[in-house]
């Protein structure tokens, strides 16, 4: 007699309870850095949210490391419909890579763990998260990172097709804007400028998320708008 259907059975109800389990951990994960911020989340206190041991955490993932990464998955996930949002219209690409990229600004500022935990992990070497992360799990994060950056990189081809915007490597230039935002993001979280108030004496100023916000759009245009195309329109 075969035994295959309530095995099959079994082992499906398993993996739902097992995929279950690992989203309600990173779910707690994210609301502990959106409440403390990324350095004071600690494994201890994840599984203490989710009412569980942390030896079970370690079951799910392989460490801080991953639950991290993949933690930042959910943030991308989000972004990428902000993203989306912004550019779903039929504007001119200067309109349309203006609109990203003050919805990528928007969305940074209003979640200043995401900027964190981006960070963090950019600045971790491949071969450390080889060792730190399943291949599982770097397969979504790559996932997550690389469907935000293929909206930014259409409305660059678009915008190079169309003749207004000069971009030899739409990704490359994609990349470069990500990583150079997340920069910028920090700078506006801060709020502070350092300068010079006279030759040798330093001082600091103010700098606002609006301000940020424009110099990277302001930024991003003058990077691939050709010197004879017409000037884009003003934001509203």
């Amino acid at each position: 007699m075969s035994t295959s259907g309530p095995t099959d059975g079994r082992r499906r109800a398993a993996v739902a309870r097992r995929r279950a389990r690992e989203t309600e951990i990173i779910a707690a994960t994210r609301r502990l850095f959106d409440e403390r911020g990324t350095g004071d989340a600690q494994i201890e206190d994840v599984a203490r949210a989710v009412g569980i041991n942390r030896a079970i955490v370690y079951r799910h993932f392989t460490g801080k490391e991953e639950l991290f990464a993949l933690t930042l998955v959910s943030y991308l996930d989000e972004m990428r419909e902000a993203l989306a949002a912004a550019s779903a219209t039929d504007a001119p690409a200067p309109e349309r890579l203006r609109a990203l990229v003050s919805a990528f600004v928007g969305y940074g500022v209003a979640h200043p763990a995401f900027v964190d935990c981006a960070q963090a992990l950019m600045r971790r070497q491949g071969a450390d998260l080889l060792d730190e992360i399943s291949e599982g799990a770097l397969f979504r994060l790559g996932r997550s990172i690389s469907s935000c950056l293929a909206t930014l990189s259409t409305v660059l081809e678009d915008g190079d097709r169309d003749g207004v915007f000069r971009v030899e490597d739409p990704t490359l230039l994609a990349n470069m804007l990500y990583a150079s935002g997340l920069g910028a993001l920090q700078l506006a979280r801060v709020g502070i400028l350092v300068k010079e108030a006279a030759p040798g004496i330093p001082t600091v100023g103010q700098v606002s998320a609006e301000q940020v916000r424009d110099y990277l759009v302001g930024s991003a245009l003058a990077l691939v708008t050709r010197p004879d195309a017409a000037p884009a329109p003003p934001a509203p």
